[in-house]
């Protein structure tokens, strides 16, 4: 089991015990759908999960209203919402139920139901209320009169009722049949036998009954007949909650554990009830016991542990902290859980006999209409009414007033206090103000998109104009009290975007933000917030050999993709690059979204998410990913002849090698019990020390100091004790047994309080640095370079200078060394370490290390843009070599495809007010050598041999291609036809600009649909080898079938006739023809590779749309330059990727052709012609009679061959 946090794993074990806060003899009433006896062994640990005492709740969210003592220390077993009153029902374990009335719950009535039995289900009527207790059903008043008793056939276990219409209702429970009772009469009508042992839970629908059973199922069952139509197997062990709305079906419940009994399922199983069949199940970070769906403008689900946690998310979506509240239980277990109609109102029944009301506004309302209540009249025996002047509620025009005096009222107020007000119009943005252009009367200014899109603030009460404070982007956590221009963050931390035009990047000159020879990452691709961290990953040159050495049989694998990403940032000579494939391979990962990693692009748009506690999660998912999938042990090999990872197989990772520290983690009850486990964890996460609330003063100290203490953690917690035999005080304490090669650290600054305490902590710092600095003596001075003046002001540097060393030690806190031992009588040691300083023999004896600074992940809290990551790494000598041929070491700032050297310096210093501190990562000095940094490709020839389709329609008689054979394999420099078709998962987003003109802000996001290559030279020449068609697991918004010749269900794998593959096997042919050297034909190939996400060598591609293309004139079609110089008639109907790769082949050689016979005079004269020629057409191939055919065939057919 990983650790990362370092807690003990123990902790989230489930122990035998359930609930022993409660008296005896109450268990069975814990839950009264459940037979008590499937709850042993089960522990719902009420740790699990930490929820603040107290929470900021949001306007329009679930706020705890009202809270009512019904029958102290007596379980509530049972609430529900009156249909046609404002009434609230409970009923207790002593068969007691009371009623309580609107938002402010005052007591209506209270009567005894039964003498012993609890009371099980509640249904109210338009005439009455109806109580199900064990073997007896009533309906009484709902002032407490009976109106009948009905009691069921010894020997029964009623659990649950449903209303099938008004008159006829069915009863279950833990029996082998269900009834049918006529209310009219109320004689038992029908009996339907149902599966032993029987039917806990019963739901309706439109189509079906849904009936829950305590072995785990759900069984959908005929509306007319009862009979059994589907069942759906949700959990191993025991069925705890079902809901149903719509089309969906949730369902929570326990999981077997063999000996140990069954624990609470953490994971909802979601099922479609269109299909019949399950979807993916949703995680959620409770304890599930109750659930139901809160149907208000999307399908919410709210799901209740027993300890009070509530939790709300969709079915169909991620589950997120945020969203967790807590029901004020003061110790007490939940019983019951129900919602009103209305779906304002939830109430919560605790085994304390308490019920908590709670609301989605003040004024709530339980149901849509309900009808007047019947409350007791009071006795007049006055002609007016006494009133109570306590009483804030109490009109006071219930005594009539004379108007007869002449004295003014108190309600006349003069004039001059009542004059209207109008409204105040919301500001127009400064920003657009700065940029707007005045034509006439009327300001043009582009869209600074701070808002969302199409969207205006939803405000639920109509007070408090405040539309300056609505802003989606997130500031700063230490606040902006100073003017904007003094936080005015410099300009190379700034967001960069890409500036499409017509010619989409062609034009875009990315050499003005990378001078350097490394490759950057473009950002507008969904999840692209990672690219900071991808960087870090491939400067360390361990992780990338290890992915590089890294292929694996797995359609989806990080690793692999990183593997190839990586070769490209390999290849690129300061070009930026896309990380287009390794974004879709982390979508599809389901760990992925249950950490709630993967973005929406509102979100991402808008800058709602918290980028800093993002990346500090994807860091510590990455490391977990890489180390699980490169230390699997891999089975047949899906490409013959391609040699797996030997780091892969050897039983270690190299993952936890490098970054793996082994820990101990002790956890000490009050009794004297030790527990001691094991573990191993690949990244710590810093631990502030909390600060008092009285004293605001916050202490000095080292960050070697509270490094450690983050390192060997010690903190007090309740657990369960085997000893005590129940949860007990605990101190846990972690000590590692080994240092790693990389120490990651997760910095843990994401609220106010930690970021006050960063910047308090480098303010002592610089504060030493300059009584250092007073008490030495002076240095020769440096002036102020200009450009940190402020903007909009005038400054002058004249007679100013400043000791650069100290500035530099301006807002730093963390040390670029540190030193780190583990002895035998103190523990782990660490201390920083002053530029330049080594280990003394003696220290290097004891086993001390030196860990440098080598990456700071940066977030950049910038209100304009929504704020970004960055990140500053030093890199390697091995890495300039490479792409330099040059030996040295120094930092840069990545800001995704914006690449600047920076001092060492500034790669320390945080200023909280616009950057925050996010991840570290120490390097142990002189750890590389032990590691193999050989990178051996491991794929081979075995690729391009024949594959199996996906596709289970495939047919012999439907190949469009011939695989090469042993004797065809290419050679270095041979010829490859390629072309590829692409079909649309996101439109384009664009704008008109006042002129007229649009201005594209997000491109389509394009996806490979099918890519074909053929046969350069020799006999077979033109015949393809490869007509891949690419299976996606993604939305595809437009197929483009005029252009690319895909039709729906082309890429669906069960109704598809074509050869269906993965992206990867594809992938992976590819490049193995760009590593063997071939030279690829191909019309318009720059955005073919783009899309496939390739880095293919410039001396490697023959494009004929600039062979034949003139400077500074417009690139020509395909049909077009088959027509006129081949005199084919292609691409009529819709486009094929056979025939567009021949037809550039036959090009290629007709290019050849005319340079070589009339040299390149001639060839000029040839474009002219073709240039005077297409202008004359309007660039449009003329209609070609049919008994002129399509131009001669030169290449033989597939089924010929």
């Amino acid at each position: 089991m990983m650790n990362f946090e370092g807690l003990d794993p123990g902790l989230g074990e489930y122990t035998p015990g359930l609930h022993g806060g409660l008296e005896p003899g109450l268990d069975s009433s814990r839950d009264p759908r459940l037979d008590p006896a499937l709850l042993q062994g089960v522990d719902l640990d009420p740790d699990a999960l930490a929820v603040p005492e107290s929470m900021h709740i949001l306007e329009g969210m679930y706020s705890e209203l009202h809270s009512v003592a019904a029958e102290v220390g007596i379980p509530v077993t049972a609430t529900h919402f009156d249909l046609q009153e404002e009434l609230l029902w409970m009923g207790n374990h002593r068969g007691h139920a009371s009623s309580f009335f609107g938002p402010t719950m005052g007591r209506y009535s209270s009567f005894q139901v039964h003498m012993t039995d609890d009371i099980r289900h509640i249904q109210s009527m338009d005439t009455g209320v109806l109580f199900l207790t064990k073997n007896n059903l009533k309906c009484l008043t709902r002032g407490g009169l009976i109106m009948f008793d009905y009691t069921t056939e010894e020997g029964a276990d009623m659990h649950s009722l449903i209303l099938t219409d008004n008159n006829t209702l069915l009863m279950g429970g833990l029996q082998n049949f269900v009834t049918e009772l006529d209310l009219t009469t109320v004689q038992e009508t029908q009996k339907f036998t149902v599966e032993v042992p029987g039917v806990a839970i019963m739901r309706q629908s439109n189509c079906f009954f849904f009936c829950g059973h305590t072995s785990g199922k759900v069984s959908l069952r005929d509306l007319r007949t009862f009979k059994m139509e589907y069942e759906f197997d949700a959990f191993s062990g025991s069925l705890s909650d079902f809901d149903v709305n719509g089309n969906l079906l949730a369902a929570c419940g326990f999981s077997s554990r063999g000996l140990n009994g069954m624990s609470c399922d953490r994971f909802l199983m979601v099922y479609d009830l269109r299909m019949m069949r399950a979807i993916t199940p949703l995680q959620v970070h409770v304890d599930p016991l109750f659930l139901r769906f809160i149907p208000t403008y999307t399908s919410r689900l709210a799901i209740i542990s027993q300890t009070g946690q509530c939790q709300f998310c969709e079915p169909t979506g991620l589950a997120n902290l945020a969203d967790i509240f807590h029901v004020n239980t003061v110790g007490q277990l939940l019983m019951s859980f129900e919602v009103s109609s209305s779906k304002q109102a939830l109430s919560f029944g605790d085994s304390g006999g308490c019920v908590h009301l709670w609301s989605s506004a003040p004024e709530v309302s339980f149901n849509s209409y309900s009808r007047e209540t019947e409350l007791a009249l009071p006795c007049l025996v006055d002609s007016l009414p006494q009133l109570d002047w306590n009483h804030e509620l109490m009109p006071l025009s219930l005594l009539p007033m004379s108007l007869t005096s002449t004295e003014p009222l108190l309600s006349d107020w003069p004039t001059s206090f009542i004059m209207p007000s109008p409204r105040r119009a919301p500001p127009v943005d400064p920003e657009i103000l700065r940029t707007m252009k005045t034509v006439g009367f009327i300001g043009y200014a582009p869209n600074p998109r701070t808002r969302p899109r199409n969207q205006v603030p939803y405000k639920i009460k109509d007070t408090g104009l405040e539309y300056d404070s609505y802003n989606q982007v997130p500031e700063s956590p230490i606040g902006r009290d100073e003017e904007p221009h003094l936080c005015m963050v410099p300009r190379k931390y700034r967001k960069v975007t890409i500036k499409y035009s017509k010619l989409g990047l062609e034009d875009f000159d990315f050499k003005h933000y990378n001078q350097t020879l490394f490759a950057g990452l473009e950002p507008h691709i969904p999840n692209a917030y990672c690219n900071c961290m991808i960087q870090v990953l491939y400067f360390l040159e361990p992780v990338r050999c290890l992915v590089q050495n890294h292929l694996c049989q797995k359609e989806f694998c990080l690793a692999c993709e990183l593997g190839f990403l990586f070769h490209m940032l390999d290849l690129s000579r300061g070009d930026p690059c896309q990380a287009s494939n390794f974004l879709r391979a982390f979508r599809t990962i389901p760990e992925a979204s249950a950490l709630g990693l993967i973005l929406a692009d509102s979100d991402e748009q808008t800058g709602k998410a918290r980028l800093g506690r993002l990346i500090q999660s994807w860091n510590r998912f990455i490391l977990a990913q890489l180390h699980q999938e490169t230390l699997e042990q891999e089975g047949p090999q899906a490409y013959r002849g391609a040699s797996s990872s030997t780091l892969g197989s050897s039983g270690e990772s190299v993952i936890g090698r490098l970054f793996g520290c082994e820990v101990e983690n002790s956890s000490l009850c009050r009794c004297g019990k030790e527990t001691v486990r094991s573990s191993l964890t690949l990244l710590f996460t810093m631990h502030y020390p909390e600060q008092s609330s009285l004293d605001k003063t916050i202490e000095e100290y080292d960050f070697a100091e509270i490094l450690k203490k983050s390192i060997c953690l010690e903190q007090s917690t309740q657990a369960w004790c085997d000893n005590c035999e129940k949860y007990q005080p605990t101190v846990q304490t972690r000590n590692i047994r080994c240092l790693p090669d990389v120490l990651v650290i997760n910095c843990e600054v994401n609220s106010v309080k930690e970021a006050e305490f960063w910047k308090a902590q480098t303010e002592y710092a610089y504060d030493k640095a300059l009584k250092k600095e007073a008490a030495e003596p002076p240095k020769p001075k440096e002036p102020l370079p200009t450009e940190w003046c402020l903007e909009e002001e005038l400054c002058s540097v004249e007679g100013l200078t400043f000791d650069t060393e100290v500035e530099d030690m301006r807002h730093v806190w963390i040390p670029l060394s540190l030193k780190m031992c583990i002895s035998k009588t103190q523990g782990l040691e660490v201390s920083s370490l002053s530029e330049g300083e080594e280990l003394i023999e003696s220290e290097e004896a004891e086993g001390a290390s030196v860990y440098d600074l080598v990456v700071t992940v940066s977030h950049i809290q910038d209100a304009r843009t929504g704020g970004n990551l960055v990140v500053h790494i030093k890199v390697g000598e091995t890495y300039h070599q490479r792409k330099e041929g040059v030996t040295h070491q120094q930092w840069y700032l990545f800001n995704d495809f914006l690449i600047e050297p920076i001092d060492k310096a500034e790669s320390a210093q945080f200023d909280v007010n616009w950057k925050v501190p996010a991840v570290l990562y120490y390097v142990k000095r002189n750890s590389h050598p032990k590691y193999d940094l050989r990178i051996n490709n491991p794929i081979d020839a075995s690729v391009l041999l024949t594959e199996a389709s996906l596709a289970r329609k495939q047919r012999k008689s439907h190949a469009t291609f011939i695989p090469l054979m042993v004797s065809e394999m290419p050679q270095a420099a041979d010829l490859v036809g390629l072309d590829a078709e692409f079909v649309t998962l996101n439109q384009e987003e664009a704008e008109l600009r006042s002129d007229g003109t649009k201005s594209t802000i997000k491109p389509s996001q394009m996806s490979v649909a099918r890519i074909t290559c053929v046969r350069g030279q020799g006999p077979n020449e033109g015949v393809p080898f490869i007509d891949d068609y690419i299976s996606t697991q993604e939305q595809v918004v437009d197929y483009l079938t005029q252009y690319s010749g895909i039709k729906p269900g082309d890429l669906d794998a069960k109704i598809s006739s074509k050869h269906l593959t993965t992206l990867k096997s594809t992938y992976l042919k590819l490049r193995f023809l760009i590593d063997t050297g071939v030279r690829f034909v191909g019309h318009g190939l720059q955005k073919d590779f783009r899309v496939i996400n390739l880095m293919v060598p410039k001396e490697q591609v023959i494009d004929t749309v600039y062979l034949f293309h003139m400077p500074r004139k417009r690139m020509i079609s395909l049909r077009f330059l088959a027509w006129y110089f081949l005199d084919l008639n292609i691409q009529s109907e819709t486009h094929d990727s056979i025939e567009d790769a021949r037809t550039a082949l036959q090009l290629y050689r007709k290019y050849l052709e005319l340079s070589h016979n009339g040299g390149q005079e001639e060839f000029r004269k040839v474009l002219k012609a073709l240039y005077e020629k297409g202008r004359k057409l309007d660039w449009k191939v003329p209609d070609i009679d049919s008994a002129d055919g399509q131009g001669t065939a030169v290449f033989p057919s597939v089924m010929g061959l």
